[in-house]
This record gives structure tokens, sequence and C-alpha cells, in this order.
């Protein structure tokens, strides 16, 4: 017998999956439904989502400002550790989703909803990330994803269903790329994307910032400062982290910066195609490794590269809420103390460039590293250091030769 529930929480973003879905869940299980809007910068898009939820049959809407926490507890983190998955994806959509269902947890305790839904795909990562932070903090709170249960097959089915109820969209067959914008970030899928042999038509659907085709000629020139691994200020002026990735985001994208062209490795096993807008998040990331590179020992400074590559595995997986990302992020915590000090940038047209950084907190030595005179290098010791660095391989030269 198929579970009955009376009050569900949805996961409202008032794009197409959700529009549908409050509709779905009333007519299926004859539920009351609680639309839930995370706002973690999407700005315009969260614009008459009340109404239009409440419009469709939800009978009540709650929206939660995150966008503070979100980027102290989870981007400033990221950043912190420069955790990029495959060596391009900035994590946009990952570091969103696990804020996104411990809150949803929250409001299901609050309203005495017997269950939780999100409108993700079966053949998505989102489904994992959601699910696995449920998990987290309420482990036997029943989940309800329509894509894995219901007769719908494609996104024209689902316009298909809202036309059908005289349901509202944004969109339209012809503009039917599934998005996902947040503060850090908007991703791009679906129609032409899905072929890899296809050119992105990105004059057609960046909104973050422009190509570098049409960035300005002439480099703008930035400063960013760093406390123990956090951005804080923006050419001198203190930023709270909101008010300093719009900023950058600006700047960015007017540079052509952070646009990414990605067929990724998905947790569920296929390979699929992308393009993703991060311009303010490029720049810290360029930014905060370059701060490292003056502030952090050698060998620190590797271990940490191959924590980044295990980390940004974890958090694209949806591993956030778990032992072993608590330890990585306090190991990175405790490589942070010193990375403090003020990095210049050159943006042109998509390139960041170095112009210049500066640290209290900095291990360069001027006087030791250059070629001219010094008073705490004795070149010569440098014979006995290689003779010793080298035994090993003259040794196994002089085994080589006795065989001979």
């Amino acid at each position: 017998m198929e579970k009955i529930f009376k009050k569900v929480v949805l996961a409202y973003s008032g794009g197409l999956d959700t529009s549908i879905i409050i509709a779905w869940l009333k007519e299926t299980y004859g539920c009351e439904v609680v639309a839930v809007a995370a706002n973690v910068g999407q700005k315009d898009e969260l614009d008459g989502l009340e109404a239009k939820a409440l419009a469709t049959g939800a009978s009540q809407y709650i929206e939660l400002d995150l966008k503070k926490e979100f980027v102290e507890d989870f981007i400033f983190p990221a950043v912190k550790a420069n955790a990029v998955y495959e060596g391009k994806y900035l994590l946009g959509t990952s570091l969103a989703r696990p804020i996104i269902g411990k809150k949803l947890v929250e409001v299901a305790k609050e309203v005495g909803a017997d269950a939780i839904c999100h409108g993700c795909t079966g053949k998505g990562n989102d489904q994992v990330r959601f699910e696995l932070a449920i998990k987290a903090f309420a482990p036997d709170m029943p989940i309800i994803a329509p894509w894995r249960v219901w007769d719908i097959k494609s996104r024209d089915d689902e316009i298909d269903y809202a036309e059908a109820r005289n349901i509202p969209l944004k969109i339209n067959r012809e503009t039917n790329y599934s998005k996902d914008k947040n503060l850090w970030h908007l991703s791009h899928e679906g129609l032409d994307l899905e072929d890899p042999a296809n050119e992105p038509k990105y004059d057609e659907i960046l909104e973050l910032g422009v190509s570098p085709e049409q960035a300005p000629d002439k480099p703008t020139y930035i400063e960013i400062t760093f406390e123990k691994g956090i951005p804080v200020a923006l050419n001198g002026e203190k930023m709270d982290g909101v008010a300093l990735i719009e900023a950058l985001n600006k700047v960015g994208g007017a540079n052509g910066i952070g646009i990414i062209d990605m067929v990724e490795n998905r947790l569920v096993g296929m390979k699929s195609r992308g393009v993703y807008e991060t311009p303010g998040g490029t720049i810290l990331y360029k930014a905060h490794a370059d701060l490292e590179e003056i502030t952090i020992d050698k060998y620190t400074q590797h271990f940490k590269q191959k924590i980044a590559l295990e980390l940004a595995d974890i958090l694209y997986n949806g591993y956030w809420y778990s032992p072993l990302t608590e330890a990585l992020n306090a190991f990175v915590d405790k490589t942070q103390e010193n990375v403090n000090g003020t990095v210049k940038l050159k943006l042109y047209k998509g390139n960041i460039i170095g112009a210049g950084m500066t640290s209290d907190s900095t291990l360069y030595s001027e006087q030791t590293a250059s070629f001219g005179e010094d008073e705490d290098y004795n070149q010569a010791d440098s014979a006995g250091f290689i003779n010793l660095y080298g035994l090993p391989i003259k040794m196994i030269a002089q085994a080589k030769a006795k065989k001979a």
C-alpha cells in the first residue's frame, strides 16, 4: 500500500520541475504542500514566487535568506581549500545543496511535515546531495522524489503537464535550458549543449557577464585582501562576504571571467556537459591560491593540494555532513592561519593575471632568493646537498655498471 502523507515540505524554486510538483503532490497524495524557497543569491528568480506557489496549490510559502550562511559556512571553506572538481568546476551547485537540505529539515520539523520533497532528476547529482543532507539531520524522514516515480519522462512532458493545468512558466520549449543560479554561479545544461560538438551560444545564454570577445579592450585592476584565507576587502574597502562576491561577480562578468565549458563525470556514472558562469569565484580562487604561494611552506602547500582534490570529490558527491569533511576542513583551517595579505590582479578578456602581492606573513625573502650577493646562503653548501640528495641515483648507476 502506498504511503499516505498529510503535509509535505517542498524545496521550491519556481522553476519547471517544482512549478508542477505542487499540483502533482496534491493529485497523488491529497496532501498539504508547504513550499520552501531558499534564498542563496538567485535574486530576481525569487520575484513573484509566493504568489505563484499559493496560486498553484501550496498552503504556505516560506522564504529563507541563507546568503550569509551560504558564503561563510560553505563557499569560503571551499575557497580556503582551493577545492576544484576535475580541474574546472568550482562546485557552485554542490555547495548550495547541503545548506538547503539542512534548512528543509528544520522547516519540516517546525511545521510538522511528514515528508520532504525535491525536484531533482534521477539522473543527476543533486538528488544525492539533498538526500544525504536530509538524512544527516532527519535520518527517518521520508523523501519524495517525483522524477523517480511519476510518468513524466522529459521536460517537454513537464511543459505539457503545466499547460494542461494553467501553471505559469518562465520558459518555453525553445529556451528550455536546465539552469541553476545562486550567489556563486550559474549553470546551463540541456538543448544544444547536450552534444559536446556544439559550441555554446555564449552571446545568448550568458547572464552573469559577457564573452571575452565582448569584454573591454582595456584591463581592469583590482586588489583583494585576505585574513586567515578569507577575503575581507576589495580595493581597500572592507566588505562582508555576500557584498564582496556580488562586487566580484560584477567586475569579473564585465571582463569575461569565469566561463567554463565542461564535460564532467557525474556521481551517478554518466558524463554530463554543461556551461558554468562563476566570475567572482574564479577571481577569488586565483587570488587565494596566489597568496598561499608566499604564505604557506612547501610541504604543507603540496600536501594541501592533495587534500583539495579529495575534498572537491567529497563535496561534489554530497558528503558535506560527514566526519571526513569535518576533519579535512579542520586541517585546511590550520593551514590558513598565516594566509594574510593583499593580492593585485589584472582582469582582461577572460584572463586573470597576477599583478603583485604583499603579506606581513610572507615566507619569501628577496634577499635570500636574489641573484645578487646575499648574507644567509652559501652557494658552496649546495655541493654537499646534491651529493647526498643524488646518492641513490649514483648507487643505482654503479650497480648497473657492475652488471654490465
